[in-house]
C-alpha cells in the first residue's frame, strides 16, 4: 500500500501530496522515502501541476522524521554516510515548482528535511515543532543546517539543544519566521491550497525561475554545511545501542510548549 498520496486538481493546477502513515505519525521508512523521491521526480514532468501542497494524514502529526524501526547500514568511513532522508525533499529531486507545507500536530526531527525544502509553511494552531536528536545522543546536523537558513540563530539553537524538553508552538513559529501563516484550527490545508492556487495561476516560467533564484541564494551555504555533516554525525553520535536505550527510556509529558 502506498505511503504517499497525490491528488491533483487540473483546474487549479495544484497537487496535494499527503504523507500517509498516520499509524506511525507519518514517520518515514525506506519505502516512503523512495516513494517521496519518485513523487517529486514525477511532478517535474506533469505540466498540469504548477504548485504543490505537502501535508500529513491523520490528526496527530505532519511528520515525526525517520521511523525508529528503520535500519540503515552505514559504512565505517565518515566520508560515506548514508542518510535516506537526504532524497525525500523536492529540491533534492530537482523539482522547482513551488511547494507549500501545511502543518498540523507534530513536526519534528526528519520532518525538517521536508520543511527546509518547502517555499513556506502554513500551520494549524495545533502544530508543534521540535528536534529530539540531542536527547537520544544524536547530532542534529542536516536538520539544524536547514532550519538555520529559516530561523534566527538563537531560536534554532534553542530548539535543537532543548530537544524533547520544549516544543515551539505555531504562534511562536510564526513570530520567528518558520511559519508564514497560522490558519484557524483545522484550516492549514485549505489555507495552503488557497496560496498554492494563487501561485499556480501565474505563468510557470516566472514562478519556477523565482523558486530557483530563492534556492540559489541558500544552496551555496547549505552545500558547504552539508559537506561537514557526515563527519560531525560520525564523531558525535552515541553507538546505536546506546541511542536505542535512551529512546526506550524516554519520558512522556515532560515537555513544555512555548
Amino acid at each position: 500500500m502506498s505511503a504517499v498520496r497525490v491528488e491533483a486538481d487540473k483546474d487549479s493546477g495544484v497537487a496535494v501530496v499527503t504523507l500517509d502513515r498516520p499509524h506511525r505519525l507519518n514517520a518515514i521508512d525506506l519505502d516512503m522515502a523512495r516513494e517521496l523521491a519518485a513523487v517529486w521526480q514525477g511532478l517535474r514532468f506533469d505540466d498540469s501541476v504548477r504548485a504543490v501542497v505537502l501535508t500529513g494524514s491523520g490528526e496527530r502529526a505532519f511528520c515525526t522524521g525517520i521511523d525508529r524501526d528503520v535500519v540503515v547500514p552505514q559504512p565505517s568511513s565518515p566520508y560515506m554516510q548514508d542518510d535516506p532522508l537526504l532524497t525525500v525533499g523536492p529540491k533534492a529531486n530537482g523539482l522547482w515548482k513551488p511547494v507549500v507545507a501545511a502543518v498540523h500536530g507534530l513536526a519534528c526531527g526528519g520532518a525538517f528535511y521536508l520543511l527546509g525544502e518547502s517555499e513556506f509553511v502554513v500551520a494549524d494552531p495545533t502544530a508543534e515543532f521540535f528536534d529530539p536528536h540531542t536527547a537520544y545522543g544524536m547530532v542534529s546536523a542536516y536538520e539544524s543546517m536547514l532550519m538555520a537558513a529559516r530561523m534566527p540563530y538563537g531560536e534554532v539553537a534553542r530548539m535543537m539543544l532543548m530537544a524533547n524538553a520544549e516544543r515551539i508552538s505555531a504562534r511562536r513559529a510564526h513570530e520567528v519566521g518558520l511559519v508564514s501563516e497560522v490558519a484557524e484550527e483545522g484550516g492549514a490545508l485549505a489555507a495552503a491550497v488557497r496560496c498554492a492556487a494563487v501561485v499556480a495561476g501565474y505563468p510557470p516560467q516566472g514562478v519556477q525561475g523565482t523558486v530557483r533564484a530563492l534556492w540559489a541564494a541558500r544552496e551555496a551555504g547549505l552545500a558547504q554545511a552539508f559537506a561537514q555533516a557526515p563527519a560531525l554525525i560520525a564523531l558525535g553520535n552515541l553507538p546505536a545501542g546506546r541511542q536505542a536505550e535512551l529512546f526506550a527510556g524516554r519520558r512522556h509529558g515532560g515537555f513544555r510548549v512555548r
